[in-house]
């Protein structure tokens, strides 16, 4: 009986032990967790304050860049990384986030700050954030107007258009086409009020009060009417420092003392300078009807080699008299500007463009701004099916062609040349006039074909008229 208890008793002291270890064992694995989750989410704790401190270092350059929009080295003027503490509310340093900077290249308005957000105590726990912030430039659009305009039939348009007046479209656009008015008596006819962007492809649109409807068969991406002007006063301002920046570090072309400079673009970064000599005459018959300013052929009849440069690193190229400009590029970024101090009306300077003017690349490598204090014009001797590669800008005139009246006699000379077939602009039209390269009785481009480039938007032209000084956010992502 003895022997028996003595038995039991030794099975209950192994099962005590048994149920003992397994207990220590359990107990061992659940402070174990306890002490991986605590750590886990400590870390994730540390992790979230990086992340939050890598993001105050971009709030903060953003502020500083709304203060400086120029500056790219944290106020020190020297390069390197950029390391500001941070404080919690009592005022203890928990960490810090460091900054790098990439400035805009040449011609663009990109700026990338890369923040890295470091805790140190009580482990090293960092995280980085890159965004990109940018200006647009007034390059948002395919076409931009500060007066009334129109698009004819044969006028495709792949990209925003937008007036400060109205706009009688019977074309096809591909995007929103809008207007800062909300009505307006159209010029080209009689008739009471329109809508501020109508049409008159069948069935023709309704006047107000009455509903504008949706005409996707001509406004693919619809219309859109009383939305802001587009400031061009300020533009003056802009073709005045493209001039001085220009002087100080591009090209500056002055008075040729004669009709003007040719500028033949080249593939290889640089560009020939010609002296303008003479221009095609205008022929018995071949008149303004319309009694145009400025009214002429723009087109070069003898002209003098006089110098080669080399595209400037600005990118800037600023001449004080009227340009004809043609040619290719390859891999430049380049504004050629023309225009006169103090501004005079009666002395404007205007831009020519008779011949091809060609990106090799299109996508974003190659930009041209052409910025033409009076009108961008396409001459009378032009080719008949011209494509011009540019963001081209009439700070003060037009962008267009002039009306050379078709033949209607014998003495007429300006056939062939009043009807050419197709014209295609790859960039963008910003007109302060009213722009056309056609007329109603069927002269001029018959065909016009309007592609925006998006790069111009976020990589204008250098030295392009901006939407504004403020930075918006391009892109944001954690590295």
């Amino acid at each position: 009986m003895r022997h028996r208890r003595l038995h039991n008793k030794g099975i209950a002291i192994v099962n005590t032990l048994v149920f003992a270890f397994i207990a220590i064992v359990i107990t061992t694995a659940f402070v174990s967790w306890v002490s991986r989750l605590i750590y886990s989410i400590r870390h994730l704790t540390l992790r979230e304050q990086a992340f939050q401190i890598a993001e105050t270092g971009i709030d903060y350059y953003r502020w500083h860049l709304a203060h400086d929009p120029n500056d790219f080295q944290d106020g020190t003027g020297e390069p390197g990384h950029y390391v500001h503490d941070f404080e919690d509310k009592d005022g203890n340093v928990i960490g810090q986030f460091s900054l790098e900077i990439v400035p805009p290249s040449v011609g663009t308005t990109i700026v990338t700050v890369r923040s890295t957000g470091i805790i140190t105590e009580p482990i090293t726990v960092e995280r980085t954030i890159q965004v990109q912030f940018a200006i647009a430039s007034l390059a948002k659009y395919a076409v931009v107007s500060n007066s009334n305009i129109r698009f004819g039939e044969g006028t495709e348009v792949f990209g925003p258009v937008h007036s400060n007046h109205g706009i009688h479209f019977d074309g096809l656009a591909h995007n929103i086409v809008s207007s800062s008015l909300e009505e307006y008596n159209d010029p080209d006819h009689s008739g009471n009020k329109e809508f501020a962007v109508h049409t008159h492809i069948p069935p023709v649109d309704p006047l107000p009060p009455l509903p504008m409807p949706d005409r996707p068969d001509v406004f693919e991406a619809g219309r859109f009417i009383g939305v802001p002007e587009i400031d061009f006063a300020g533009i003056t301002f802009d073709l005045a420092q493209i001039k001085v920046a220009a002087v100080e570090e591009g090209v500056h072309l002055e008075d040729s003392g004669s009709l003007g400079w040719l500028l033949l673009l080249k593939t290889n970064d640089t560009f020939e300078v010609y002296r303008v000599d003479s221009l095609e005459p205008v022929s018995l018959g071949c008149t303004t009807v319309l009694g145009q300013k400025w009214w002429g052929t723009w087109s070069v009849k003898n002209k003098t080699f006089i110098q080669t440069y080399n595209v400037p690193e600005s990118g800037l190229v600023f001449a004080e008299d009227n340009v004809w400009v043609e040619g290719q590029i390859d891999g430049t970024r380049i504004t050629i500007a023309a225009g006169v101090f103090p501004d005079n009306p009666n002395q404007r300077k205007s831009i020519t463009v008779n011949n091809d003017l060609l990106y090799s690349n299109y996508d974003g490598q190659d930009v041209i701004g052409l910025i033409a204090q009076g009108n961008i014009n396409v001459g009378l001797v032009s080719e008949d099916n011209l494509r011009i590669d540019a963001a081209v800008v009439a700070q003060n005139g037009r962008v267009g062609r002039y009306y050379y009246k078709p033949p209607s006699g014998e003495n007429n000379r300006c056939d062939p040349y009043h009807i050419r077939e197709t014209i295609t602009f790859y960039g963008m039209i910003l007109s302060n006039e009213r722009y056309g390269f056609a007329y109603t009785d069927g002269t001029g481009y018959e065909i016009r074909n309007l592609i925006y480039d998006s790069n111009l938007l976020y990589g204008p032209p250098p030295s392009f008229p901006l939407t504004s000084d403020q930075y918006s956010i391009l892109s944001w992502e954690e590295l």
